[in-house]
């Protein structure tokens, strides 16, 4: 039986605002154990391509800053400023690059050892940041696209909790699989509140070839954690779906996956999203301009959402 506290008050269904999905929350982990010295690799790995060129290039003017001032230090810079901190700093970038111009020369046991450490450890940065850049650039990613919102509207008859996945690229992803996961808050006997996770039961959950769409379905039946669910119910219960999709890469031959996270509040009850599927006797049209339209779903009296009053007249929403 499903639970429709006041079908009036959902109406019709509108079309969603247009705004910039809100941000994921982060969890702060508090007491573990702090990471090893190997996991900045790591770190870097997971950095996007604007930080770590930020970060790349702040550490090699860093590095020629430092020895930029054990050049004024040590002196023995032939025709260089006497204590120009500029002309010890171009010296540094030219030993670094292995440039060397000829104009500024090291002259003297210091600052020809320094010199020596400076080419070494210019050696294993360049080494470092070479292995970085090649390892970022050559790493699979998968650019998955998902819809907007997932809807709930009657599919032959049984409400279905269904969404849109589509592949940015125009390659493969062969062997794709989508697991879905509804995640809810209990409270125990004891009075304690636990962060449940139940597995949903797709009506297909792996297809051979993932090409540009594919819509997920999933029956909302007696054995659904859904079933007799509402929009109040699912926002009292804090209800979050956690999608996640892995797949082999045809061009890299790799493993790539992705994810995505639906709050109760990203969930249409009583609208389906429009066909995007053309069929003609030459032609197969996908028109992905239409990926997040939806559109309202006809109510009944085991369903009564949008209403149970007589639906508006059909139009496309975006």
């Amino acid at each position: 039986m499903w639970r429709a506290e006041n079908p009036s008050k959902l109406g019709a269904v509108t079309a969603p605002p247009k705004t910039e999905p809100a941000p994921d929350y982060e969890v702060e982990v508090l007491g573990a154990p702090r990471p090893p010295l190997r996991d900045f690799y790591h770190a870097l790995m997971r950095l996007s391509w604007t930080r770590t060129l930020l970060l790349v290039g702040a550490c090699y003017f860093a590095l020629n800053a430092l020895f930029a001032l054990g050049y004024l230090a040590t002196g023995g810079l032939a025709h260089a400023r006497p204590q120009s901190f500029r002309d010890a700093f171009y010296f540094s970038v030219q030993t670094m690059g292995t440039i060397g111009y000829g104009s500024i020369y090291p002259e003297s046991d210091a600052s020809n050892a320094l010199v020596v450490l400076q080419s070494t450890l210019s050696l294993v940065f360049t080494a470092l940041v070479t292995g970085l850049v090649f390892a970022k650039f050559s790493r699979p990613t998968a650019r998955l696209l998902f819809s907007h919102h997932a809807t709930i509207a009657p599919m032959n008859g049984k409400p279905t909790l269904s969404f849109r996945l589509g592949n940015l690229r125009a390659n493969r992803i062969v062997e794709a699989q989508v697991r879905v996961a509804m995640v809810r808050t209990e409270h125990t006997t004891e009075g304690k509140v636990f962060y449940r996770m139940l597995d949903l039961q797709l009506t297909r959950e792996r297809i051979l070839s993932l090409s540009r769409s594919w819509t997920v379905l999933h029956v909302i039946d007696e054995s659904s954690p859904l079933y007799g669910s509402s929009p109040a119910s699912l926002a009292d219960d804090e209800v979050e779906f956690l999608v996640t999709v892995t797949g082999t890469d045809d061009t890299w031959m790799q493993q790539v996956h992705s994810s995505h996270r639906y709050r109760d509040s990203d969930v249409l009850w009583g609208s389906r999203h429009v066909d995007i599927l053309t069929d003609t006797p030459t032609r197969v049209t996908l028109d992905l301009r239409r990926f997040h339209d939806v559109e309202p779903a006809q109510p009944s009296q085991d369903f009564p959402y949008p209403s149970l009053e007589p639906p508006p007249a059909k139009r496309m929403l975006s």
